[in-house]
């Protein structure tokens, strides 16, 4: 899921000449040395085992001769099996959308090679209109626009809609300002950079690799890019892995209130697990002088209420750039909370420091720990536009435009079901004004759908926004004949916690298409903790989690691209 924003908390000042004397930092691998082309050509790239090409596809799938491409970038690192024993292509997407395959994959990809086996190449791509991709989506003429637009950090942070009387109509009417400003930019692809046209990618792709059917894993946005792969092409799968699922009938009918059914139960998973852990592992169990976890919990409420009406300055260093500073307001506070639950295992930790610190005045650790980092001038990527991606892509596929009754409505839905909704709500907003629709485009199923090989889904009990209901209305309603595979865990998509059972079955299942019987249920590795007696960094940064074994390797899981 993106983190959408209509600003964040501290103010970015730049001079825009300076910025536009200054070069654009390359990558450590230039896309523009590889020449797209309509059959797949390798080049070596970033490091060994990984090679890149650029694949050209048709712009407009509905015209293909008639049309111009796209030219989708594209990194895998290399099967290890002999020619006998190899697979094929196992396409890769870590949701978003606007999420880089490419880099997944460059960081991510040899413990993915590790649970599926090595009989496959590990393919990351860029969807179309997101990051090396070309044609990619900007809406501003240049960098220094887009940073006095939408300052940097916004990809990772949604402006709270309760954080003053006018949040919710401020956010309206800066979202009809980017859609009037996508629409009179638009060089005439934003009406094809749909989700529906990316699945007609993967297939262009597969069969780039010489094969007929799809092997793919995606997770959160990535499970609606893999269902609708299936509405689309029911004929063309061979092994295709969802995590972390949002039914495709929700996302295309814009009606996604339902995915804040679990996001307060994860939140109340701290309170609980930080009164077990006890003050000297969760450090705001001292703060809150707790004899229960409802104390943790009043703590918490009244940490959130000072701060709403009293930021916090945050001095790390005023040597570092804007990393070193900034201000602890309602929304990064929310922000950084908001994305804990994502990964509980990894930033409860963390999280329950920052709070402690916060709570004694001391905001340095929550601005830390908040991901906020330092603006460059000139230093601006591909993947710095991944909100303009985002949004564009959102809205593409969403059907009703948005007026201010509709979204005092859905605020007031999703408010009912969840604290955070000041949050999620963003996600309506984002589209209000919106116009570029492509006639003919995939809007969602009309009933049920059997494809030819069965899916794999895979749902936490516990995830803060694809709650286990998505998993199982996609595979036993939306695809019946697919494969559920339940973890009873909480955080967001499997990938939040170790489980030797979930890639076993992962692995069996990209092996020799076994489906776990109804009613499997995997637990998290015994050990796994929320809040360890050893310790754990529990920092932003860290996307790794500890070595599990899968048939002999040893490997890693990886949390998703996007938090």
């Amino acid at each position: 899921m993106p983190r959408i924003s209509i600003k964040v908390s501290s103010f970015v000042f730049l001079a825009a000449s300076g910025c536009l004397a200054q070069t654009q930092t390359q990558t450590e691998f230039n896309w523009t040395s590889i020449k797209p082309s309509a059959k797949l050509k390798w080049t070596k790239c970033y490091g060994e085992g990984f090679e890149c090409a650029r694949l050209l596809v048709p712009l407009d799938y509905a015209s293909p001769k008639n049309s111009k491409t796209a030219a989708i970038a594209m990194t895998r690192l290399r099967s290890t099996s002999s020619s006998s024993t190899y697979r094929g292509s196992l396409l890769i997407n870590p949701g978003g959308p606007g999420g880089s395959g490419v880099e997944y994959v460059l960081e991510a990809g040899s413990e993915i090679a590790g649970i599926v086996g090595a009989e496959y190449d590990i393919v990351g791509f860029d969807p179309r209109g997101v990051s090396f991709s070309t044609p990619s989506v900007s809406w501003f003429v240049n960098d220094a626009e887009r940073a006095m637009w939408n300052p940097p950090n916004a990809n990772a942070m949604y402006h709270s809609l309760n954080e003053s009387t006018i949040a919710l109509p401020y956010a309206y009417a800066r979202s009809q300002v980017q859609s009037q400003l996508a629409a009179a930019r638009d060089a005439g692809f934003l009406q094809y950079i749909t989700t529906d046209y990316t699945a007609q990618d993967m297939l262009t792709i597969t069969e780039a690799f010489g094969f007929e059917k799809l092997q793919y894993w995606g997770v959160s946005y990535g499970s609606v890019l893999g269902a609708t792969f299936a509405a689309l092409f029911p004929d063309k799968l061979e092994r295709v892995v969802i995590d972390g699922v949002l039914p495709i009938n929700e996302w295309y009918s814009s009606n996604i209130s339902n995915t804040m059914l679990d996001t307060d139960k994860v939140l109340n998973a701290f309170f609980t697990s930080c009164f077990e852990a006890g003050p000297t592992i969760c450090a705001f169990h001292n703060n809150a002088n707790a004899s229960s976890a409802s104390d943790i919990a009043g703590a918490f409420q009244t940490l959130l209420s000072s701060i709403q009406q009293t930021p916090v300055p945050a001095i790390a260093s005023l040597t570092q750039g804007n990393a070193g500073y900034g201000i602890i307001d309602y929304t990064l506070l929310k922000n950084t909370i908001f994305h804990a639950l994502y990964a509980p295992y990894d930033l409860f930790p963390a999280l329950a420091q920052a709070l402690a610190d916060l709570a004694a005045g001391n905001g340095t650790t929550l601005y830390a720990t908040s991901g906020v980092e330092e603006f460059t001038c000139g230093g601006a990527s591909a993947l710095d536009r991944s909100f303009e991606a985002a949004v564009s892509i959102i809205c593409s596929d969403m059907t009703p435009n948005v007026t201010l009754p509709d979204l005092r409505a859905v605020y007031a839905r999703e408010e009912a079901l969840s604290q955070f909704a000041d949050l999620w709500a963003n996600w309506r907003a984002a589209c209000a004004g919106w116009k570029i629709r492509r006639p003919g485009r995939y809007t969602g199923p009309t009933g049920p759908m059997k494809t030819i090989a069965p899916m794999l889904v895979i749902g936490n009990t516990l995830d803060p926004v694809t709650p286990w209901p998505g998993a199982n209305q996609t595979a036993n309603i939306l695809f019946p004949g697919s494969g559920l595979l339940t973890y009873n865990t909480l955080g967001h998509t499997s990938f939040t916690a170790p489980s030797s059972c979930i890639n076993s079955w992962v692995y069996a299942y990209f092996k020799n298409g076994t489906l776990p019987p109804a009613g499997t249920v995997c637990q998290p590795d015994a050990g796994v903790q929320l809040f360890s007696p050893n310790g754990t960094d529990g920092l932003i940064e860290r996307d790794l989690v500890d070595g599990v074994s899968v048939n002999g390797r040893v490997t890693k899981r990886k949390l998703p691209f996007r938090l």
